[in-house]
């Protein structure tokens, strides 16, 4: 599957043809491209945060003031973040319009809005680390809102077991948000892809 992976995001011939401007532009490799620099600016962003309920903002504070590039790179991870929704959004909107998610495309169409899915969950983790009111109150929000649904309650006692930005809800955040959430991400992508290739739903001549 690896090896699969790796294929299509390195073929070793493309046709001329398909390096033109299509109805699709490319929004699967575009998004895929910006989770990529999501992971790298995140990274480097680790280097300067510190998930503590009374030291998250003043690490922003830090970061944006005292760091070479530190206030472009925290905005480059912001405006990647909204970017990677939206052309994840369009790019099922495609699909939709476009029928490419009946048979035998529908396991990979679940995939799909799997992938949607984790990565709006992973914005909303990362919604809450600046730590500025701002961001607790608009995940008071949703955790509000969650407790309309069934289920609700008992995850946002999972998430938020003490407060809206106490120490452990922070830290439960921070953990989604840097390891588990990007790690689902990459996977269902990997598996994604996979699926495109083995289903010869893209460069069928490969």
């Amino acid at each position: 599957m690896f090896k699969n992976f790796l294929k299509h995001l390195f073929p070793r011939v493309v046709l001329q043809r398909n390096l033109r401007i299509s109805y699709t532009f490319c929004l699967g490799g575009l998004a895929f491209t910006a989770l990529l620099l999501l992971v790298l600016s995140g990274l480097l962003l680790m280097f300067y945060y510190r998930p503590g309920a009374t030291e998250a903002y003043n690490s922003i504070i830090f970061l944006e003031g005292s760091v070479h590039g530190g206030a472009y790179l925290r905005s480059l991870h912001r405006m990647v973040s909204h970017a990677l929704l939206i052309l994840i959004m369009l790019h099922t909107l495609r699909v939709v319009l476009t029928g490419a998610f009946a048979p035998p495309r529908q396991r990979n169409w679940i995939i799909g809005v799997c992938l949607l899915a984790v990565a709006v969950f992973e914005a909303y983790t990362g919604y809450l680390l600046p730590m500025d009111q701002l961001a607790l109150w608009a995940t008071q929000t949703g955790m509000t809102l969650l407790q309309a649904v069934p289920l609700g309650g008992f995850v946002r006692d999972i998430l938020v077991p003490d407060s809206v930005g106490g120490p452990l809800s922070l830290i439960r955040f921070y953990v989604l948000h840097i390891v588990l959430l990007p790690a689902i991400m990459l996977c269902f992508s990997l598996l994604h892809f996979y699926l495109v290739r083995k289903q010869k739903g893209v460069l069928p001549y490969l």
